[in-house]
């Protein structure tokens, strides 16, 4: 398969060069080179275990890689932290939440720990808790929250302080296909309106649906990126992902018992 050159931009709003990460003997991550383009959606693709948690834990500074470098809309993670973070929205993957507050309230607890004005993270707490149909008025507590309206107060605070970037781990992963549909809305209009959207998973058809440039990650390492149509061809998303990262395919002898 020929590989898609990647087209370099001069100012990606994601750079990730040569990001390393080792726990104990296993190789996590071997290497990753990767420019995201600003006002992209971006589906980093990759099977269970390929690396994609890690990767983007080390891109928005949750996680101190081996080796390597991360920049946030050209602002190094590391040796620049805090202008970095202020200009990116994180949902991280299995994040613990202050459960124990409602969703107004964790809103105004991001908010005011991100230095916002308490008028402006009122207005906006009660905007997002509309539209992400969570009621603004919900006395609720979170630890009572179904699986996704975790997902839908977790991309509230990620988009609360109006970064340009949201780095988004598995954001549709258990949540039910009305959430899902008004998640994928929200992202939409946010990518219309000049924003960027990193989100990794393994699920081609949400992916297929929404990204404009895709890569997919294999034990560690970056297989194959570019736009959607360069990637995909003439095929199947779902066909070039299967190829890439070596997927087994039942001939039809297996399990002659059942």
């Amino acid at each position: 398969m020929t590989v898609p050159q990647q087209r370099s931009s001069p100012d990606p709003a994601l750079a990730l060069r040569g990001l390393v990460k080792r726990f104990d003997t296993k190789l996590a991550v071997a290497g990753v080179d990767l420019d995201v383009p600003a006002g992209s959606f971006f589906g980093l693709l990759g099977p269970n275990g390929a690396g994609k948690t890690t990767t983007l834990s080390m891109a928005v500074g949750l996680l101190r890689p081996d080796a390597g470098q991360a920049r946030l809309l050209g602002h190094d993670v590391w040796a620049d932290p805090a202008a970095a973070k202020a200009r990116i929205g994180v949902l991280p993957d299995g994040a613990r939440l202050f459960d124990r507050l409602t969703g107004t309230e964790l809103l105004a607890y991001h908010g005011l720990l991100r230095g916002m004005d308490a008028g402006v993270v009122d207005q906006r707490a009660a905007e997002l808790m509309d539209v992400l149909a969570l009621g603004a008025d919900n006395r609720t507590l979170v630890v009572d929250y179904s699986a996704g309206m975790k997902k839908k107060i977790g991309l509230a605070c990620a988009m609360l302080h109006a970064p340009r970037l949201l780095v988004l781990d598995e954001p549709f992963e258990a949540v039910d296909p009305v959430s899902a549909a008004l998640i994928r809305d929200i992202l939409q209009r946010y990518v219309a309106g000049g924003g960027t959207v990193v989100f990794s998973s393994h699920v081609m058809a949400v992916v297929e649906r929404l990204c404009s440039h895709v890569a997919i990650l294999a034990d560690g390492t970056i297989r194959l990126r570019g736009t959607l149509a360069e990637v995909r061809g003439e095929r199947s998303l779902e066909d070039v992902f299967v190829e890439v990262v070596g997927g087994r395919t039942a001939t039809g002898s297996e399990l002659a018992w059942l």
